[in-house]
């Protein structure tokens, strides 16, 4: 049975916590959809093949480019106790002209009656690590928007940032829009960064309209991500040189 898929025309929004201030808001296109169901969706948008957009198995769920799709999360969950799985959506950036580069994709593990019950939050650094953190309640209790699940950093992310401190996720997920809130914070420092946007159908008009406003896709984001670094290497953010990736893929 083929499901549809959703666009988020989204914004993301990263401010810097600490002695030395940086903030940046820019626009961003997130696809939802159904991780174990064939996609219904218009011409441009292809499911693990070629296309104008697409989404492909290998990008998510396990190492980049040789992920494992949804078996990897359904194997996570199970190594985790996270029982009562009905449904797994995936929250990423897709492809464009074949290029990807997801700072972070969120796996939606829903229970029987829809709840949201779990979270993997997939994250991946410009140095090609990858490190995922499981977020759910030790009752498996579904996630309210008003939740705050938290995770201690293991991977380095950015070079002006330690590994040292942890994460706080929150999560609104709606048939009518998505909000995901992640507040990283070290002693006084730290990051506060959210996406944000409202959930409609894939067309391939508004397709084509966010290749004519972001033509670039994750190529962009990639491009703002080196922008925004040297931003604050010249306000004199100290550097760190990057360490060893973590020794397990997930943690929680």
């Amino acid at each position: 049975m083929t499901r549809p898929v959703d666009h988020i025309a989204g914004q993301t929004w990263h401010g810097r916590k600490g002695a030395t201030g940086n903030g940046f808001r820019y626009s961003i296109d997130y696809v939802l959809l159904d991780a174990e169901a064939p996609a219904r969706a218009p011409w441009p948008f292809r499911r693990n093949g070629r296309g104008l957009v697409s989404l492909h198995d290998r990008d998510h769920g396990g190492a980049p480019g040789d992920g494992r799709g949804a078996v990897w999360a359904r194997e996570v969950l199970a190594e985790h106790q996270v029982t009562g799985v009905e449904r797994i959506d995936l929250l990423a950036q897709p492809r464009v002209l074949g290029y990807v580069f997801n700072p972070v994709s969120f796996w939606l593990a829903r229970d029987v009656g829809g709840a949201l019950i779990a979270v993997i939050a997939e994250v991946t650094n410009t140095f090609g690590d990858r490190h995922s953190y499981l977020c759910r309640h030790a009752d498996l209790s579904p996630i309210r928007p008003t939740d705050r699940l938290s995770a201690v950093k293991l991977m380095h992310v950015s070079p002006f940032q330690p590994i040292e401190g942890g994460y706080v996720f929150r999560f609104d997920i709606t048939d009518e829009r998505i909000g995901v809130w992640i507040d990283y914070s070290h002693g006084k420092g730290g990051v506060y960064a959210t996406l944000t946007g409202k959930r409609r159908p894939l067309g391939t008009a508004a397709m084509l309209r966010a290749m004519l406003r972001r033509p670039l896709g994750a190529r962009r984001v990639m491009g703002l991500i080196h922008w925004q670094a040297l931003k604050l290497w010249w306000k004199g953010a100290r550097y760190r040189a990057r360490p060893e990736a973590p020794a397990t893929e997930v943690s929680s």
